[in-house]
C-alpha cells in the first residue's frame, strides 16, 4: 500500500490493548470488529511478545486483512480490516 493510500484510511474504531493478555487482547479484538461493517478499519494497539505473535495471526484466520503494522518500540499498533 502506498503512503498516500494509507494517510486516506479511515480509522472507526480504536482499541488499546497494552497490559491486556492473551487470549483476553484477541477476545476484545474479535468483539471490535464484530461492531464494524466490512471494509471498515479498526486500529489495535498491542504489546511485543506473545500479543503480537498471536492477535494478528488469529484475526486472519477470522477472514480479516492485517493493512498495516507499526513498531511503537515496547507496542505496536495494527491496523484491520474487517
Amino acid at each position: 500500500m502506498t503512503r498516500s493510500n494509507s494517510a486516506k484510511l479511515k480509522i472507526v474504531k480504536k482499541l488499546d490493548l497494552t497490559g491486556v493478555i492473551c487470549p483476553m487482547n484477541f477476545i476484545k479484538t474479535k468483539l471490535a470488529l464484530e461492531e464494524l461493517k466490512n471494509g471498515q478499519i479498526l486500529e489495535v494497539v498491542l504489546d511485543d511478545g506473545e500479543a503480537i505473535r498471536n492477535v494478528p495471526r488469529s484475526v486472519k484466520e477470522e477472514g480479516h486483512q492485517i493493512i498495516k503494522v507499526k513498531n511503537l518500540g515496547k507496542t505496536f499498533k495494527i491496523l484491520i480490516k474487517k
